[in-house]
C-alpha cells in the first residue's frame, strides 16, 4: 500500500486534478489519497469563521456563496455528462446544506473546526466521483471515523490502525481509497485538525498506522530545494534527505513539508517522496534514513521569531536558575527554538507569542529582560554538518549581517542563526554564495 498526498494547489483547479488522475493511475497497488481543499478555501473558511465570530452573519453568507460557486464551477469542469453531473451536483447540495446548519450556529471553537475541515469534505466528495466518471472504482472513507489523533504531537498510530482497518476491502487487488486530510478527532471525540499544513501529517500518520510501502508528497515545487527558491536564485532540488535533516528543515521553516511530518514514518522507516503534480516525471527529494552524503545539504529559515534575554548578575550561575526559567515556558505551553548562554545573561527564542504576556511578568523576577521581535532562524543543515573541516565557512556571514544570536554543537546537523527578518533575505543569498559555488549548471555545496 503507498499514501499518496496530494495539496490544494494539486487540486487547485480542474486541469490540476486532471494531472492527479493521471498519476493516480500510473501508480500500481492499492492507494490511499490524502487531500487537502482546494486552494485558497481554507482561508476562506478562515474569513467566514471569522466573521461569525464578529457577528457578520451577512458576510459569511456572502463568503458562504463564494464558496458555492467555486466548487460547483469545477464540478461541471470535471463531470460533463448532464446526468452524472445532476446525480453528483445533488449530492454536493446535500453536503452545502448541513454546511448552512454551521453556519447558523453561534460561534464556538467547536463548530469554528467543523467549518475549517469542510474544505476537505468538499474536494474529496468531488474527486472521487470525478474518478468514477473516468472508469476508475474506488471508495471515499471519512477521516472524521478513523482519524483519533488524542495527543497531536504523539499521535497513537495503532488505534488510527484499527479504526480505519475495517472500512479497507481486503478482498479487492488494487483498490483506490479517497481520504480528507487536516482533520481528526480529538480525546473528547469531537471534530478537529491537525493545524494548518497539517495534510502532509494526515499521510505520514496513516502510512505509519497501515505500515505503507512509503508515502509521496505531491506539491507543485519539485522537492526539497538547496536553499529558498523564493528569494534566492539557482537553487536546485535535492535528491535525499534523511529522516533527522528533512525534519530540522521543515520544523525551521521549509514550506514544502509540515514540521511535524517526519516523525510518524520515522521508527518504522517508511519513505517520504516529495514530487512535483505539475511535472511528475522529475524524481523530486526522498526522505529515508539512507544517508547519501555527508555535510551541507540546505538551508531554510523560519520567520515570526521573538528573542528573550534575561540577565541576572545574581542569579545565573546558581544551582537551579535555568531549571526556573524553563519551567515558566513549559507551565505556559511555549516551546523554546534556540538558547545561548554567557556568565550574566540567557538569550532564548520563541515562536508562539500567546502567552507572551504572562512569561514576561514571571520572568522579571530573576532579572532584566530585553524583549526583541521581527526576527528569523535561519537553519544550515546537513548530516554531520558540524564535524566537516570546513564547516567554519558559514560564518563568513558575520562580515556582511548582524547575527543575534548562533547555536553550534546542539545538534550534529544542524547550525542555526538568528537575524531581523530585514536581514533574511540578504543572510541566505550572502550563505548561498559562501557555501555553495557553481559547477557547470548545476550548483554544488563548497564545503
Amino acid at each position: 500500500m503507498k499514501i499518496l498526498k496530494f495539496g490544494g494547489t494539486s487540486v487547485g483547479t480542474a486541469e490540476s486534478i486532471y494531472n492527479v488522475r493521471n498519476i493516480i493511475e500510473s501508480i500500481p497497488g492499492t492507494k490511499i489519497i490524502v487531500l487537502s481543499a482546494m486552494s485558497g478555501v481554507t482561508n476562506h473558511l478562515v474569513t467566514i469563521t471569522e466573521a461569525i465570530k464578529n457577528g457578520k452573519q451577512e458576510e459569511a453568507q456572502i463568503l458562504n456563496s463564494v464558496l458555492k460557486v467555486k466548487h460547483i464551477e469545477l464540478l461541471d469542469k470535471l463531470i460533463t455528462s448532464p446526468d452524472r453531473n445532476f446525480k453528483v451536483k445533488s449530492g454536493l447540495n446535500d453536503l452545502f446544506k448541513e454546511f448552512d446548519d454551521f453556519l447558523l450556529r453561534e460561534y464556538s471553537e467547536d463548530n469554528t473546526n467543523l467549518i475549517l475541515t469542510f474544505g476537505e469534505t468538499l474536494l474529496t466528495y468531488i474527486f472521487s466521483e470525478y474518478l468514477f466518471a473516468s472508469q476508475m472504482d474506488n471508495t471515499l472513507l471519512d477521516g472524521k471515523r478513523f482519524m483519533y489523533v488524542e495527543n497531536i504531537e504523539n499521535p497513537d498510530t495503532t488505534e488510527v490502525a484499527n479504526r480505519i482497518i475495517p472500512f479497507l476491502k481486503s478482498e479487492e487487488m488494487e483498490p483506490i481509497y479517497i481520504t480528507q486530510g487536516f482533520v481528526r478527532i480529538d480525546k473528547f471525540n469531537r471534530v478537529s485538525t491537525l493545524k494548518r499544513g497539517g495534510s502532509d501529517y494526515s499521510a505520514t500518520i496513516l502510512g505509519a498506522a497501515l505500515n505503507a510501502e512509503e508515502v509521496q508528497i505531491w506539491t507543485d515545487i519539485d522537492g526539497f530545494h538547496n536553499n529558498d527558491p523564493r528569494y534566492v536564485e539557482d537553487t536546485h532540488p535535492l535528491s535525499n534527505l534523511t529522516f533527522e535533516e528533512a525534519a530540522e528543515l521543515a520544523y525551521f521553516g521549509a514550506k514544502i513539508l509540515h514540521p511535524q511530518t517526519i516523525s510518524p514514518v520515522l521508527e518504522k522507516n517508511i519513505p517520504i517522496y516529495l514530487k512535483n503534480t505539475f511535472t511528475p516525471e522529475l524524481p523530486g527529494t526522498k526522505i529515508s534514513s539512507e544517508i547519501n552524503k555527508k555535510g551541507l545539504k540546505a538551508i531554510s529559515a523560519k520567520d515570526g521569531i521573538t528573542a528573550i534575554k534575561i540577565k541576572s548578575n545574581r542569579m545565573l550561575m546558581a544551582h537551579g536558575f535555568l531549571k526556573k526559567i524553563f519551567e515558566i515556558f513549559d507551565n505556559l505551553e511555549t516551546a523554546i527554538d534556540m538558547i545561548t548562554t554567557s556568565e550574566i545573561a540567557i538569550s532564548l527564542t520563541i515562536d508562539d507569542t500567546r502567552n507572551l504576556g504572562p512569561i514576561l511578568d514571571q520572568l522579571h523576577e530573576y532579572g532584566d529582560i530585553t524583549v526583541e521581535k521581527d526576527h528569523s532562524i535561519i537553519c544550515i543543515v546537513g548530516e554531520g554538518l558540524i564535524e566537516d573541516s570546513n564547516t567554519y565557512k558559514l560564518f563568513e556571514i558575520l562580515n556582511e549581517i548582524p547575527i543575534r544570536m548562533i547555536s553550534y554543537g546542539g545538534s550534529l546537523n544542524n547550525v542555526s542563526l538568528l537575524v531581523a527578518t530585514e536581514n533574511k533575505v540578504n543572510a541566505l543569498k550572502a550563505l548561498h554564495k559562501t557555501l555553495f559555488i557553481k559547477a557547470g549548471q548545476e550548483l554544488v555545496p563548497s564545503l
